[in-house]
This record gives structure tokens, C-alpha cells and sequence, in this order.
């Protein structure tokens, strides 16, 4: 059976038009089987749910190089999500690759930590879990607005995500958020801290909506400096910076990110911006837009993104993207149904394959549970 025969049934199931979709009670229902136990005894568990995300893509590009297209299992995670004594929490999930056979299904683990988590105030966090940083990198992938992340996180986030490490972050009563963290850039896909070297995290937010009338007025600023190894599994910069901002009220909402980075190991300094309003026309229906500007300092240091790099596979040293989409919200993000139309441009100085001019029109669902 293809990809494409096992996708397209789950597409047509999802995006049935609106008057047959469910009640928000009959979600509820339907996700609160996720939770196989729960309890509020005093026992060790408190709590044991299945956690996870399925999507699934259907792209195409046509560009000035050639072009593109596909049908694929975008992600699947699977595992569980425990509540323990004393606020104690235990996540395990495994990344499965749909569009293989055999062995090569498994791809490693993503979430695999220890937490204690007493509050709003601390969350803590031991082994391996996401390193977020940027304004789509903080952004788990249940919960994008758009079909993938922008290119400025593309280029400036560490991709893999998931790193063995220790974190701390919370949100205190003054409207300030933080968050800091030492990771392993060791590329091993299980908890590994032989190879590779280290990297840190800091963050620190300021969410000062009260008293403006809008529900989202956040400003936040990333920092991350990594010591150079050749084996880590993370992008080639010593230092980068981030400022993020995010505005919004019931209806709109306007993100940005406006970010830095200085290169090592022959990777070019870079830096970038990243506009995205946003509008609900209603409960369910979301309307998209976003501008993505990239500059490289020297010739190939940027990379294409996640369709484009498809038709060309070299680098560049300017990039421009305009998007344009729309999100229908069956439940929230938890199910929902995206769809954009992409142009962009990336130039090449060095004339030696990183030239790309062209359309993108992706669409898919995205589903998790816990």
C-alpha cells in the first residue's frame, strides 16, 4: 500500500466539511481515552496517559529548478505521559518513521525525561527533551500555525530538538518567564553524553498584557552559546540571540523574530526576521500570513527549506518568503486541518547550485494527544 493511499483516507476523514464535525463534549470524550489511569489517592502514580502526534503532508512545488511533489507521514510519535507522588512527572516517547518498513520504522527516541514540576513557577527537567529556542523553535509541531517552521528556524535552531541535558523554566506571578538549560550536542538517538560537546540555554520572557486590553503582549529574548565539536548534532554557531514578540487578542495576533547568529567551522554568520499576523474569522477557522527575510555575511549560509530543498539541494546567501494560510481548528490544535501557498526566493552569489525561485502549496493534518 502507498503512502499516498494510506494518507488520503485520513485527509478526506478530518476535512469533512463543518456541519458534521463533532461537539466539543464528543472530543473530550473520545481524548479522555488517552488517559488510561488516573487516580487522587496517595499513591506513587497519580496519573498514566498515552502520549503522542500523527500528521500527514501532501506537497507540491514548482519552481524556476524543477519541481516537486509528494504524499507523506510528516510525524508520528508514540508513547506515555505519568503523573507521579510529589509532583513528580515521567515521559517517554518514540519517533517512528510511517513511510518505512522493518527496522528503519524506529528513528529514536524524542521525549525521554525525569520532571518535577511543583508548579507554574519551576518546571524541571533531567535526560533528554527539546532545547526550544526561536520563535518557531519554542513552538512544539502540534501547535505551528503554519505547514513547517519558518526558515529562520530553519537555518538558526538546532533541528534534532531533542537533547539529553538538565533544564529549569517557569512562569512567575510578576508576568516574567525563564528558561535555562545544558545540553549534550551528542547525535546519539537514544540518552547519550559521550560524543559531541555541550550547549547552553537561557531565556527570559515579560508578559505584560494585563492593564492593555489585549489577551498576548509577550517579549522574549534566547541565548545560546555552543562549544565547538565537530560530532554534535546541532548547527554550526558559537553564539545565537533571538528576540521574539508575540501580540494578540481574541481574533489577531501578530508574531515576530528578529535573530542572530555567529557562525563557526566555516558556517557564515547569518541573521534574520520573521513577521506573522494572524486573524480567526470564527471558532475554527484561523487565517495565516508570514514574511521571512534571511541574509548570510558570505556566500553559502543559508540553507532552503523543507519542500524547497527538495528541487535544489545547494546553498545560498539571501533569502525571501512570503506565506499565505489558512487553519481549520476541529479541536483546537489537538485536531486540525492546515493549508498554505508559499513563494520564495534564495539567492546565490557563488552561482554553484543554491539559486531557487518558486511556488509551494502544502496542505495536511495535524493530530496529538497528550
Amino acid at each position: 500500500m502507498t503512502v499516498a493511499t494510506r494518507l488520503l483516507p485520513v485527509l478526506c476523514l478530518i476535512t469533512l466539511p463543518s456541519p458534521v464535525t463533532l461537539a466539543q463534549a464528543d472530543y473530550d470524550k473520545i481524548w479522555s481515552h488517552f488517559i488510561l489511569y488516573e487516580s487522587e489517592d496517595e499513591g506513587l502514580i497519580r496519573s498514566f496517559a498515552l502520549a503522542g502526534r500523527l500528521q500527514g503532508d501532501l506537497a507540491w512545488v514548482n519552481a524556476d529548478q524543477g519541481n516537486f511533489n509528494d504524499q507523506l507521514w510528516r510525524r508520528f510519535r508514540f508513547g506515555f505521559k505519568s503523573l507521579l507522588a510529589n509532583d513528580w512527572v515521567l515521559q517517554l516517547e518514540g519517533d517512528f518513521d510511517l513511510n518505512q518498513t522493518g527496522t528503519d520504522l524506529y528513528r529514536g527516541l524524542t521525549d525521554a525525561y525525569i520532571g518535577w514540576n511543583p508548579g507554574d513557577a519551576l518546571d524541571l527537567r533531567f535526560l533528554k527533551h527539546s532545547a526550544g529556542f526561536t520563535l518557531d523553535g519554542a513552538t512544539s509541531s502540534k501547535k505551528l500555525l503554519t505547514m513547517e517552521r519558518n526558515n529562520l528556524s530553519n537555518n538558526l535552531w538546532f533541528t534534532a530538538e531533542y537533547f539529553s541535558g538538565v533544564s529549569a523554566q517557569g512562569k512567575l506571578d510578576n508576568g516574567l518567564s525563564y528558561r535555562a538549560g545544558v545540553f549534550s550536542g551528542d547525535p546519539d538517538e537514544e540518552i547519550q553524553f559521550q560524543d559531541g560537546s555541550y550547549f547552553t540555554l537561557a531565556s527570559l520572557g515579560w508578559d505584560f498584557a494585563a492593564g492593555t486590553g489585549m489577551e498576548t503582549a509577550t517579549v522574549r529574548i534566547d541565548y545560546v552559546y555552543q562549544d565547538e565539536d565537530p560530532d554534535n548534532n546541532t548547527r554550526d554557531f558559537s553564539h545565537v540571540f533571538n528576540l521574539v514578540s508575540q501580540w494578540g487578542t481574541e481574533n489577531w495576533g501578530l508574531w515576530t523574530d528578529l535573530s542572530a547568529g555567529r557562525g563557526l567551522a566555516g558556517q557564515s554568520d547569518i541573521w534574520g526576521l520573521v513577521v506573522m499576523p494572524f486573524y480567526h474569522s470564527s471558532d475554527n477557522v484561523q487565517w495565516v500570513a508570514r514574511y521571512t527575510y534571511l541574509d548570510s555575511d558570505e556566500a553559502n549560509g543559508l540553507r532552503l527549506g523543507r519542500y524547497e530543498r527538495d528541487v535544489v539541494g545547494g546553498r545560498g546567501d539571501g533569502y525571501d518568503e512570503v506565506y499565505l494560510g489558512v487553519n481549520y481548528l476541529f479541536y483546537g490544535h489537538k485536531l486540525k486541518w492546515q493549508g498554505g501557498l508559499q513563494w520564495a526566493r534564495m539567492e546565490d552569489s557563488a552561482a554553484d547550485g543554491g539559486s531557487y525561485k518558486g511556488w509551494a502549496f502544502s496542505t495536511g493534518f495535524r493530530l496529538y494527544w497528550y
